[in-house]
């Protein structure tokens, strides 16, 4: 199916509230929401529970950027697809047109008895249903060698923005036949597909800029999304110049000193130009503040999004543990509309429709040498579920490619749009 602007957001579960059983709240009061974390999920989720709800549902989303990067298509500007600028957003329609309360703020504590919001500013927000969707963090000591405090050494570019530039301009100042050394997270990890496209588009600036150089990927995993296609594309746009090293040949034994610039892998180092460091991630630091993870992620119903510890709280996108979905901005905006639909059923009585799931996931491989992989999920008891997918076949004609790379451009305006009105 090609996906447009319109087709993207028509395809959304946008539901009509009809009011039939509506909760009891005080004389003249509004049920409050909160949302936490203003990308693909709490965007989305804030905008359609403001826009369904018609004013009958109190919104705030507590986002502590005023300005928001999209992490997809940022790989595209590493690249020289995209502008900085074009993959920036900001909240303003969403309070003005939808009447959302946004506030630029970090929400440091969660009282699950009170329902209460604590913010870095010192405010506190009560709420009747709560929405978390902060993205990821990432795992203390995933890499030997790396911290977060090391990050403007060593990248890692995976939350976008000022990040995405450094990366960007230290592969612009790489000397001539230099080398960039990419370790890659394992899995479970946000956009599967995502470190690839990267390698994919840092060839493309290279090959462009600095036809000598090297990139080395250390990967911990035996295989990786979309791998096939992936390394046929590399073979076709960039011959000899990326080296992939998984799991089976030393690439889970890595260690890094950002100091030195050196990359270690299996025993052997080398000394490196860039090193983008993607380690292994988490929810965001919220949800374990709030007591609703296991282990790494938060455990949600997929019928609802609500988390399995608390049935006032709902989990979106990265954060969550909630089945065969792929941590990805596209599963997001759909589970956000799941939640949406649930928190408006369950605060105003609006009927709640079976919830189903789709991802689609783009990668940009060389100009017009787009490549898509996709499902459609529905939500078990025990599980999102998936129920059918697809992918691009290796192989392709250019044409076909071509047509793929331009229904992603489609898709980003179109969920954007439905994120940010």
């Amino acid at each position: 199916m090609t996906i447009n602007r319109r087709g993207f957001i028509g395809a959304g579960l946008a539901v009509t509230a009809s009011l039939s059983a509506p909760a009891v709240f005080a004389q003249n009061a509004r049920p409050k929401v909160v949302v936490i974390g203003g990308g693909a999920g709490g965007a989305t989720a804030a905008r359609y529970i403001a826009k369904d709800s018609k004013g009958a549902i109190d919104v705030t989303l507590v986002e502590p950027t005023r300005t928001y990067y999209t992490c997809f298509f940022s790989n595209l500007y590493m690249g020289g697809f995209r502008t900085l600028e074009s993959i920036a957003h900001s909240y303003g329609t969403l309070a003005s047109e939808y009447g959302i309360n946004v506030v630029h703020d970090w929400a440091v504590g969660i009282d699950r008895d009170a329902r209460t919001v604590s913010l870095a500013g010192g405010n506190t927000l009560n709420y009747d249903r709560l929405i978390l969707s902060p993205g990821i963090d990432f795992v203390d000591g995933a890499v030997p060698g790396w911290d977060i405090n090391a990050q403007n050494a060593m990248p890692h570019a995976y939350k976008a923005g000022s990040q995405s530039e450094l990366l960007k301009a230290q592969i612009e100042a790489m000397p001539q036949g230099g080398t960039f050394a990419m370790v890659a997270p394992p899995n479970p990890y946000r956009c599967p597909p995502g470190p690839y496209e990267r390698v994919s588009m840092v060839a493309h600036m290279l090959k462009r800029d600095n036809p000598t150089a090297k990139i080395i990927v250390a990967d911990p995993k035996p295989k990786f999304s979309k791998m096939a296609l992936f390394q046929e594309g590399w073979a076709n746009h960039y011959e000899g110049m990326v080296d992939w090293i998984g799991s089976d040949f030393g690439g889970g034994n890595v260690s890094v000193n950002p100091d030195a610039m050196t990359v270690t892998i299996d025993g052997e180092e080398t000394k490196v130009d860039v090193c983008n460091v993607i380690p292994a991630m988490k929810a965001g630091r919220i949800c374990e503040m709030a007591g609703i993870t296991e282990g790494n992620w938060a455990p949600v119903n997929g019928h609802t999004m609500q988390s399995r510890m608390d049935e006032n709280i709902h989990v979106l996108g990265d954060a969550t543990n909630q089945g065969d979905m792929p941590k990805s901005g596209f599963s997001a905006n759909s589970q956000a509309k799941v939640a949406a639909m649930a928190v408006r059923g369950a605060l105003l009585g609006s009927k709640v429709f079976p919830a189903k799931f789709s991802n689609t996931c783009w990668s940009l491989i060389g100009t017009d040498d787009g490549v898509k992989v996709g499902a459609t999920y529905a939500a078990t008891d025990e599980k999102i579920a998936k129920v059918d997918g697809f992918i691009s076949a290796t192989g392709e004609d250019a044409a076909l490619r071509k047509t793929t790379y331009e229904e992603s451009i489609g898709w980003y305006e179109g969920i954007t749009s439905d994120m940010f009105g």
